[in-house]
């Protein structure tokens, strides 16, 4: 086919339209999956239907199918190619609640390493207890993640909404307004179970198999950059809410979390690199 720019119709019309991939050159369909390949080679794939084209015009119309997303349990290549690529999800807050269940992870794998260990017996008992609220912590993360893209997509929306007429301006006004508050609790709750992992990991990093330790020290790190990267996501929305004590409410609360467990996650890392120094 000839080289086409391939958009996505959000609300299902066109004027409404995003561009999804440029200089497409094929164009696979396997029953909801799309995969666009452009005249580079580089490949995308959507979840979605094939509304119309026009090749002549070298426009092609998608609708993507965002609500059914699984960007959890995409390969790890592709949840990067489409955190890179120009699609409004997944982004900071979801990538941010990926690197906390990893984070999390690490510290669940010294947990792993402690657990059967005679050296570390007193304490076998306590490592399981911690590695079941990790357990919880890391599915509860990668929910976040989809979560995270399902509120983001109605406030992308909302930003594109015609507003010409005070008709128009009223209803973009009023639509923002509700996703923004959708679009805050998700990433403060990313900024939440992240705080709570950091504390389960500090057990790990003083309890468990030193043979493991760095990964505790790691996963303090991971964590430590979730929260900050949620916390961005909370603030950039809040600084558009036109209701200031909610908006001020959600800043004390991300503050509060930031000036706690940033000091703490240093701490772990801190004292793990010590160690591995002795």
């Amino acid at each position: 086919m000839c080289l086409s720019t391939v958009y996505d119709v959000s609300a299902g019309q066109t004027g409404q339209e995003r561009v999804v991939m440029e200089f497409v050159s094929q164009i696979s369909v396997e029953g909801k999956q799309i995969t666009l390949t452009d005249v580079m080679g580089a490949r995308k794939t959507v979840s979605g239907e094939v509304l119309g084209a026009d090749l002549t015009g070298g426009v092609v119309r998608i609708r993507e199918d965002h609500k059914t997303a699984d960007y959890s349990s995409l390969p790890c290549s592709a949840f990067v190619e489409v955190l890179a690529s120009k699609s409004p999800v997944p982004g900071g807050g979801g990538a941010s609640a990926l690197v906390g269940a990893v984070g999390t992870a690490l510290g669940n794998m010294v947990g792993s390493l402690t657990v059967g260990k005679k050296k570390y017996a007193d304490v076998e008992a306590e490592m399981i207890s911690l590695k079941a609220e990790c357990d919880t912590l890391q599915k509860e993360l990668l929910s976040l993640v989809e979560q995270d893209a399902a509120v983001f997509e109605p406030l992308a929306r909302a930003y594109r909404m015609p507003h010409e007429t005070e008709a128009e301006k009223t209803e973009k006004e009023r639509t923002m307004q509700s996703a923004l508050k959708d679009a805050c609790d998700v990433p403060l709750k990313i900024m939440e179970k992240c705080c709570e992992a950091v504390d389960l990991i500090r057990e790990f990093a003083s309890k468990g198999s030193v043979l493991a330790v760095s990964d505790a020290g790691v996963g303090a790190a991971f964590c430590k950059a979730a929260v900050q990267g949620a916390s961005l996501n909370v603030l950039i929305n809040t600084k558009s809410m036109s209701d200031r004590r909610m908006a001020e409410a959600y800043n004390a609360r991300v503050l509060e979390m930031l000036e706690k467990y940033i000091p703490a996650a240093d701490e772990i890392f801190r004292s793990v690199s010590e160690k591995l120094q002795q």
